[in-house]
């Protein structure tokens, strides 16, 4: 399923604060790459692929995870 930009930007942020409760996403710029910015760790990087892959309908494979590292990446791929 292919998501609308609006609707993969609102995914992506909600899985981003189920992971980083206390994260300001207003403050992050759509090229600040998360796992940097949000310093999350590999199971949290994990987490949040579950997160997009299930909100989607979506499956992410390994391979795909290098066009998740941006709210921009994320959109692209999640809306393309």
């Amino acid at each position: 399923m292919t998501l609308t930009i609006q609707d993969a930007r609102e995914l992506v942020g909600d899985a981003l604060l189920r992971i980083v409760p206390d994260a300001d996403l207003d403050a992050l710029p759509d090229d600040a790459p998360f796992r940097d910015e949000l310093e999350l760790d590999s199971l949290d990087f994990l987490s949040f692929v579950e997160l997009l892959s299930t909100g989607s309908g979506r499956r992410i494979d390994e391979d795909d995870y290098a066009s998740l590292r941006t709210m921009r990446d994320c959109v692209a791929f999640l809306s393309g």
